[in-house]
C-alpha cells in the first residue's frame, strides 16, 4: 500500500511574509476608523486637556486655577451637586421601573404591546422630549397636563372658590374682614338684606347662576340676596338693586356672627337669595374668606425646589423602556426550572422575585445601571430645554455649565477643565464595566 502524501511546511520566510501581508491589509481596513477616532475623539480630548491649563484668552498659562474654579465657583458647585443627585436617582429608578415592567409583562397576554408603548419614548429625541415636558409641567392647569391632573385631584376633595376677585362696590354695606367681608350694621328678622358685590367676569360666574332677584321679607327669619351688581353700559342698571341682566352668587356662603361666634349659616341659591333662622336676628352677616380664596393652580414643577426632580422624571419616562427591553432579554434566559423549583418549595412570588429572579439578573441589572450612569453624567438637552431661565441655575448640571462657560460666558479654559473633569468621572464607571465584561467572558 502506498504511503499517504504529506504537505511540506512553508518556509519560515514565506510564513512571515503572509503574516505581514495580513497585518498590512487589516491595518488598511482599520485606518479610516482610526483616522476618524483620532480626529473626533483623541484630538478633542488632548486639546481640551491642554486648553484647560490656559486662561480665557488662551495666551497665558493658568496652571490649576481652572480646576480650582470647579470647586469654588457657586454655579459649578450647584451643577456638581445636581449631577450627584442625577447619578444616584435617575439610573436607579429607571432600572427599578424597567425591572418591574419586564417581570410583570411576562404575565400578561398583551405584554408585547405594553413593551412597545413603554419603549416608544426612546424613538423621540431629547430635544422633542424636552419640549413635550416643558408643556407637561406648565404652571397653567389649562396647558400643563401635570397640573391639570393635580388640580383635578385637589378640587375633588377641596373645592376652589368661584369668586376669587369679588369685592364690595360703591355704596356697599360691606367692609373687609380677615380676607372676607362683614356688614357694617347688624341685621334683623323681617328686614331683607342686600349684599351686592362686583369684580367677577360674566364668563367666570358659576354655571348654575340665575338672574338675581331681591329677597322676600319673612317676619321670623333673616333673608337677603347677594349678586353681581354690575350691568354693562353707562347709566344702565340700578346700583344696590338686582337688574334683569345681573346674576346671583350661586353657592356664596353667608354666616351670622354674634360676639365673634357663628350662630347660623347658609348658602345662596342660584338666584343669590339666602335665608337664615331667627337666631341670626341682631347679628352681623359675614361673607367668609373661603368664598374669595384664589383657585388652586397646582404645583410649581419648574420652580427652584422641584425643577431637578421634574426633569429626572422626564428622563425616566424616556429611559425606563430601554432598561425594560434589556432586562426582559436577560429574563428570557433565566432557567424556568429554578423559578418553578422555588415555588414548589413553598416560596411566595415576592420571595421568588427577590431571592431568585433578581440575583440571576444581577449581571444585566449592572449593565443597565452602569450604562445609564454614564448617560446621566452627560445629560444636557433636557435640562437646557425644560428648565426656564428663572430656575436654570437651580437645575444646572456639569454638561450645561460646560456649555454656558464655553459659549455664553467666554471662559473656554474653565469649560475645558469641566470637560476633563467629566471624563475623569466617566473613566471609573467605564473601567468597572469593562472589568465586569472580562470577568463574564472568563466564565
Amino acid at each position: 500500500m502506498a504511503a499517504p502524501a504529506t504537505t511540506a511546511p512553508a518556509p519560515p520566510g514565506r510564513r512571515k511574509s503572509v503574516i505581514g501581508t495580513r497585518r498590512t491589509v487589516a491595518f488598511l481596513f482599520l485606518l479610516p476608523a482610526l483616522v476618524l477616532l483620532g480626529a473626533l475623539v483623541v484630538y478633542p480630548i488632548g486639546y481640551s486637556l491642554i486648553r484647560s491649563f490656559y486662561n480665557a484668552n488662551g495666551d497665558g498659562f493658568a496652571g490649576f486655577d481652572n480646576y480650582k474654579a470647579i470647586f469654588t465657583d457657586d454655579g459649578i458647585r450647584t451643577a456638581l451637586k445636581n449631577n450627584i443627585i442625577w447619578v444616584v436617582f435617575a439610573p436607579t429608578l429607571s432600572t427599578a421601573l424597567g425591572l418591574v415592567f419586564a417581570v410583570l409583562t411576562e404575565r400578561i397576554r398583551w405584554g408585547t404591546a405594553f413593551k412597545l408603548v413603554v419603549f416608544m419614548p426612546m424613538a423621540i429625541s431629547m430635544l422633542a422630549a424636552g419640549i413635550i415636558f416643558r408643556l407637561v409641567y406648565d404652571q397653567d392647569p389649562d396647558k400643563g397636563v401635570a397640573n391639570a391632573v393635580w388640580v383635578g385631584v385637589h378640587d375633588t376633595f377641596a373645592r376652589s372658590s368661584a369668586f376669587p376677585n369679588a369685592h364690595p362696590g360703591r355704596e356697599s354695606p360691606l367692609k373687609p374682614d380677615q380676607g372676607g367681608f362683614v356688614t357694617t350694621a347688624a341685621v334683623h328678622a323681617g328686614q331683607p338684606v342686600s349684599l351686592p358685590l362686583v369684580g367677577v367676569a360674566p364668563d367666570q360666574m358659576p354655571d348654575g347662576a340665575k338672574p338675581a332677584v331681591a329677597a322676600v321679607s319673612d317676619p321670623g327669619k333673616v333673608t337677603g340676596s347677594t349678586w353681581q351688581d354690575f350691568t354693562r353700559g353707562k347709566g344702565v342698571g340700578r346700583l344696590g338693586a338686582p337688574d334683569p341682566s345681573e346674576l346671583g352668587y350661586d353657592g356664596m356662603r353667608v354666616e351670622a356672627v354674634k360676639d365673634g361666634t357663628v350662630v347660623a349659616s347658609a348658602e345662596a341659591a342660584a338666584d343669590g337669595t339666602f335665608t337664615l333662622p331667627a337666631a341670626a336676628d341682631g347679628a352681623v352677616l359675614r361673607l367668609p374668606a373661603s368664598n374669595f380664596k384664589q383657585p388652586y393652580n397646582g404645583v410649581d414643577w419648574l420652580g427652584p425646589s422641584l425643577v431637578t426632580p421634574a426633569i429626572i422624571g422626564s428622563y425616566i419616562w424616556m429611559w425606563a423602556g430601554f432598561a425594560m427591553v434589556l432586562i426582559a432579554a436577560g429574563l428570557a434566559g433565566v432557567p424556568r426550572e429554578l423559578l418553578e423549583a422555588a415555588r414548589v418549595d413553598g416560596a411566595t412570588e415576592w420571595q421568588v422575585f427577590r431571592k431568585v429572579t433578581v440575583p440571576l439578573l444581577a449581571p444585566v441589572l449592572a449593565v443597565v445601571t452602569v450604562t445609564l450612569m454614564i448617560n446621566v453624567l452627560k445629560v444636557f438637552d433636557l435640562v437646557y430645554i425644560i428648565a426656564p431661565g428663572s430656575s436654570q441655575d437651580d437645575a444646572n448640571v456639569l454638561a450645561l455649565e460646560l456649555y454656558r462657560k464655553g459659549f455664553s460666558e467666554g471662559q473656554p479654559g474653565i469649560a475645558s477643565a469641566i470637560a476633563v473633569f467629566l471624563l475623569l468621572l466617566v473613566i471609573p464607571v467605564m473601567w468597572f464595566n469593562v472589568r465586569r465584561l472580562r470577568r463574564e467572558e472568563r466564565r
